[in-house]
């Protein structure tokens, strides 16, 4: 017979039991309400991932394209073998022999048909980095965030064009077995091509201005009368090819350990003292602002002397020479260091950098093309701020014939040179339409420098080269002093036909020699082939 004891102990011990048990199905139900409701989505998306894979599919770049219609930059086509990873997803190999047709992918590799000839026009592409991963372009958010591993414009028009030139990628949805087997597409999204940049380059003449500065270390730009830049080029050079290759990681470290710096764009970040291509601006400044007319007459000495600081014409420190009675177009045929001495003196620091200023000196032009620099154009309050010291008079005197703290790119060179035949400053532009003002210089006093600029080019003037070359051309030759073991930098500018210009181009040879003898010859050799009389 039970006692009352017992009977209580198995009642609780029932109830205990009873109570473990559904607070195990509760558990449970819990469990699988967490599982199946609140992190179901979560799981079945991990589950999907594991069987899924995602294999974008790059979308070709747009085409760089010359004036003439050319290719300039374009992209090939190139087979990849796809194959699945459990722990990476997937791998793109090169090395497709014998494949089966399921797993070769075709992708695009951009080509850069010119090479070196073409590398600081072009640009070329680099992958993404930290700073970039992630991020979206603000002038395009619809080319979507930038990922690990794509490539992207690094300087040029790659760079600058990149909304215009890069492409949407596409992608591929592929189902895999457990071992990481493909089991069938899913689905597929088409890449959208990037846009096509037509520029106005002309190839045949951005060629052979490679090949004439081949080995000579410097720039040539050459534009025509609005602005438009027919070529540019900047030695030392690079193949843009070699930075989108792995195997040519020894080629690239040459480019990247090479003291005379091939990826510095020379034409448009390179600051030079300009010489006597400089001069031409000093007379219109002094023609427009009545200092000098066309019946002006200077009686060249020779050297000019102000306390125990001598000032000497070229001519006469090499031949001990002097011009005699000359004119304003004899003194820039000739190059006359001494009548532009006096022109300095006459107009004055101020007077002269304003007017520098208004042909576009000191300034950036603007170039559409990524690292320009603004050149330097000296005044009293900029060499009291730098160097804490009071202007002289023989700073103007060196300022006035290209020298001294005046120093300039080429591209800002050309851009003056052109508005002087032209009388209009023009943005530069590789792509795009005309960007001119007209700078309002007096008919008259613009022709007589340009006659001074055709005697340059003509016997008894500096620029012997073109003494028998038509049509008639304007020329103005620089040789700039530096700091540098007594070495110049030999300038070369020109423009043709002399009336109605259709193309101005500017040379420089960095630390070349004389600008007659050394730039000169390219010159001449370029225009040859611009108007078919050589190869």
């Amino acid at each position: 017979m039970e006692t009352l004891i017992s009977l209580k102990t198995q009642s609780w011990l029932f109830w205990f039991m009873r109570g473990l048990l559904i607070l195990g199905f509760l558990v449970l139900a819990g469990r699988l309400l967490e599982l199946e409701i609140i992190k179901g989505g979560y799981y079945r998306s991990l589950s999907e991932g594991n069987r899924i894979r995602r294999i974008p599919i790059s979308a070709p770049r747009g085409n760089i394209i010359a004036r003439g219609g050319e290719i300039i930059v374009g992209n090939k086509a190139v087979k990849k073998r796809v194959i699945f990873d459990q722990e990476k997803g997937y791998k793109k190999l090169d090395d497709t022999l014998g494949a089966p047709q399921e797993e070769i992918v075709e992708e695009w590799e951009r080509e850069y048909r010119y090479g070196w000839k073409f590398a600081h026009v072009s640009g070329y592409l680099g992958e993404v980095n930290e700073e970039e991963l992630g991020k979206v372009i603000a002038e395009c958010p619809e080319k979507g965030a930038r990922k690990l591993g794509a490539l992207v414009g690094r300087a040029g028009l790659e760079e600058i064009y990149e909304c215009t030139l890069a492409g949407i990628n596409g992608e591929e949805l592929v189902e895999v077995d457990t071992r990481g087997k493909k089991i069938r597409t899913l689905g597929k999204k088409d890449p959208i091509p990037g846009e096509d940049l037509k520029t106005s380059i002309d190839i045949k003449l951005q060629v052979k201005i490679a090949d004439e500065m081949n080995g000579k270390k410097g720039a040539v730009i050459a534009s025509d009368a609005n602005g438009s830049i027919l070529a540019l080029f900047s030695y030392p050079s690079f193949d843009p090819n070699s930075l989108i290759k792995k195997d040519k990681s020894a080629e690239v470290e040459v480019y990247l350990t090479d003291s005379n710096l091939p990826f510095f764009n020379r034409a448009i970040g390179g600051m030079y003292h300009p010489g006597s291509v400089f001069k031409p601006i000093v007379a219109v400044a002094a023609l427009e602002e009545g200092e000098i007319d066309k019946d002006y007459i200077f009686d060249d000495p020779g050297i000019i002397s102000i306390g125990t600081f001598s000032y000497t014409n070229w001519y006469f420190s090499q031949y001990g020479k002097t011009e005699g009675r000359i004119g304003v177009t004899r003194a820039i045929a000739r190059s006359t260091d001494t009548f532009f001495y006096k022109l300095g003196e006459f107009l004055g620091i101020e007077t002269l950098a304003s007017w520098a200023e208004t042909f576009g000196l000191g300034q950036k032009t603007n170039i559409d093309l990524p690292g320009e620099i603004a050149g330097l154009v000296p005044t009293p309050e900029w060499k009291e701020r730098v160097k804490g010291e009071r202007w002289f008079l023989g700073n103007t005197y060196h300022v006035s014939i290209g020298q001294g703290d005046l120093a300039l790119t080429p591209i800002e060179v050309n851009r003056a040179i052109s508005a002087v035949a032209t009388g209009k400053l023009c943005r530069p532009k590789i792509v795009g339409g005309k960007e001119c003002k007209d700078l309002g210089i007096k008919k008259e006093n613009l022709e007589l420098v340009r006659e001074g600029m055709g005697e340059a080019c003509s016997a008894g003037g500096t620029g012997f080269t073109f003494f028998d070359f038509t049509p008639a051309v304007a020329c103005k030759t620089g040789t700039a002093e530096t700091n540098v073991d007594g070495k110049t930098h030999a300038w070369f500018s020109v423009y043709s036909p002399q009336e109605f210009p259709e193309i101005i181009m500017t040379v420089l040879v960095e630390g070349g020699g004389e600008g007659s003898r050394v730039a000169g010859p390219v010159a001449r050799s370029i225009f040859d082939f611009w108007y078919g009389k050589g190869g």
